[in-house]
């Protein structure tokens, strides 16, 4: 396999706010992979550490879409840390180390020997992060757990979907995506709090936390009023009209649920008469009278497109919106401007996109200046670097420790 393309430009010229920062990537997956990709794409100096035979090099996976987005912008070495030269040579990578992720099975990094205590007496000041899928303690925790069991366990499924449907999930790794962002940033707040103390320190959280936290006002409407939260289908589950109504040709988003808002729609629609409607003066009367209130409004709204209601809406100060698929999506001209399809170039697909990083730093920019590693690509650069001479390299390869 060739090497993976670097942009030396792109490094050179990029100040980046991580640059310096050397993160050793245990993760596997979606989760922990999420969280790694925030500190490459912002410079840290990431180094994927693989199995010799990962999976990951076969059948085209490494090239594959999801490989490509997740794994950017780092270095690769393939290491077998049940190997007993192999894990000697990880704890050297280790002592040098700023940070180490990972998100195996709770039990899996003590048996290998890697697990926070295991290093830190090695290295005070690293910042060791984990996910996991349902905490590190607890009767859980030795669980294994993947995104739809925590949107499961979590609550999401409960409510979301038409009502009387049944459970539903979302179209996304919600909990992947969101314990991976929130480990980010608890990497960053403890890097910021070493620069105060001058040691390291463990930040971890799972992927049924993530979902718990992500319920937001349906778990404090239940903590606080002991409403349990059903199915709404596309409506706000308290504020109404906020949702899908249908055009004349596609369906589009409406959100008029405050006082003032129902008033400048309700003018916009031309059907000021539904100001004096009794039962709709309120936005608790509207709520009660949901199913009444979407079917009226949607008589009216599927006699005009979709472009015209979005105009005639914006005009009046109401926030509306197409309900776009992804070429859609990424077809609309403020997703263009936003860049958030970023080019880069990839060693077998050529010239492509991948999603660009969301974050927007004045000053700063990213991008992708590296590509994804094929397996132990800089195995030999990285060893060097901890230390090891040529011989000690090409003896942990004879003894099948380095890929």
């Amino acid at each position: 396999m060739p090497e993976s393309p670097i942009d030396p430009k792109l490094m050179a010229e990029t100040r980046l706010p991580l640059a310096g920062i050397r993160v050793l990537d245990l993760t596997l997956a979606r989760a922990g992979p999420t969280c790694v990709r925030h500190l490459a794409d912002w410079g840290a100096d990431v180094i994927r550490i693989e199995p010799p035979s990962s999976a990951d090099a076969l059948a085209g996976a490494r090239d594959g879409f999801d490989s490509v987005n997740l794994h950017r912008n780092k270095r690769g070495i393939a290491l077998d840390l049940k190997n007993p030269a192999g894990h000697a040579a990880f704890l050297k990578l280790a002592a040098t180390a700023d940070v180490v992720v990972e998100n195996m099975r709770m039990q899996v990094k003590h048996r290998l020997k890697i697990a926070y205590e295991d290093l830190a007496p090695l290295n005070p000041r690293l910042v060791y992060a984990s996910i996991s899928g349902f905490g590190q303690t607890g009767p859980y925790s030795k669980r294994g757990g993947v995104d739809q069991i925590a949107q499961g366990m979590g609550g999401l499924m409960s409510i979301t979907g038409e009502p009387g449907r049944g459970p539903m999930r979302v179209g996304i790794p919600i909990n992947d995506l969101t314990a991976g962002n929130l480990l980010a940033f608890g990497i960053m707040l403890k890097l910021f709090d070493r620069e105060r103390t001058g040691r390291g320190g463990y930040v971890h959280t799972s992927l049924l936390e993530a979902q718990v936290f992500m319920l937001d006002f349906q778990a404090s409407r239940y903590l606080m009023d002991g409403e349990v939260a059903g199915q709404a289908g596309n409506d706000h589950p308290v504020n109404i009209p906020m949702g899908v109504f249908p055009t004349a040709d596609k369906p589009i988003n409406i959100a008029a649920s405050t006082p003032k808002l129902w008033t400048n729609f309700c003018k916009a629609a031309g059907q000021e008469e539904w100001l004096a409607v009794p039962e709709w003066l309120t936005p608790g009367g509207r709520s009660k009278d949901r199913a009444r209130v979407n079917a009226t409004i949607a008589e009216v709204t599927r006699t005009q497109s979709s472009e015209w209601w979005i105009e005639r809406l914006e005009e009046a100060g109401i926030p509306c919106g197409p309900v776009n698929d992804i070429a859609e999506v990424f077809a609309d001209p403020q997703v263009q401007h936003l860049e958030m399809a970023m080019p880069m170039h990839h060693r077998s697909r050529g010239d492509i996109n991948v999603v660009a990083n969301p974050l927007n730093i004045e000053g700063l920019e990213t991008g992708v200046y590296r590509d994804v590693p094929a397996l132990g690509e800089h195995g030999a650069e990285i060893l060097a670097e901890a230390g090891l001479s040529e011989a000690e390299i090409k003896e942990l390869k004879a003894k099948g420790a380095l890929g």
